[in-house]
């Protein structure tokens, strides 16, 4: 069963230009220690960071929010499975409202894909509620 879909699609050079004017109070502001580490080893920098971006907002909307209701950009988290595979991670207020949205007897599954093609960085996010076993 799906709960929720989100997409975001950012502009790369934008969040460059936003890197370069507030550097580190937006990475802080904005991405969690392992997603700044991450950006920081690649080469694209921006364009990691826009997609990190990107799918932080695409899973507002899944969550059936945005980011008005008191969800953190923190409590959004994208890391890497050793695969390469994208995965999001939700904490804080963001978690509760996965949770409420979640039925009894299921467990809600966030499924995340990126992709960039200069100059954008797009995200698609899929909640799915999955029986649990």
């Amino acid at each position: 069963m799906i709960l929720g879909v989100g997409t975001d699609l950012a502009n790369i050079e934008r969040i460059a230009g936003t890197l370069a004017r507030f550097g580190d109070r937006f990475r802080n502001r904005v991405f969690t220690e392992i997603e700044q580490a991450k950006a920081e080893r690649r080469k694209d920098v921006a364009g990691t960071y826009a997609k990190r971006w990107a799918a932080k907002e695409a899973c507002s909307k899944a969550l059936g929010t945005g980011l008005a209701m008191g969800i953190s950009w923190k409590d959004m988290s994208v890391s890497n499975l050793r695969s390469g595979q994208p995965v999001m991670a939700v904490t804080g207020w963001a978690k509760d409202r996965l949770d409420a949205m979640t039925p009894p007897g299921h467990e809600a599954i966030i499924h995340v894909t990126l992709t960039d093609d200069h100059p954008w960085a797009q995200a698609f996010v899929v909640i799915e509620a999955r029986p649990i076993a």
